[in-house]
């Protein structure tokens, strides 16, 4: 979602909110200025991903550990 900077100050409460679930990009005359992110929604997206690859008996501290080496 877009929204200017004016009406991001107008409705923070709002834009705060959305922002768990999507990304706000935040516009001042005309260019993106700022994103608006949920830090964690990557982390949500990598574990997602990764569903139906790992067998069932791998823990996520042992998968990551695999992708560090």
């Amino acid at each position: 979602m877009s929204v200017t900077a004016t009406e991001f100050k107008a409705n923070l409460g709002k834009y705060i909110a959305l922002a768990a679930t999507e990304d706000v990009f935040i516009t001042q005359y005309g260019k993106v200025v700022a994103k608006l992110t949920n830090p964690y929604q990557d982390n949500v997206k990598l574990a997602e991903s990764l569903f139906g690859i790992l067998p069932q008996e791998t823990t996520w501290e042992e998968a990551m550990e695999d992708r560090e080496v």
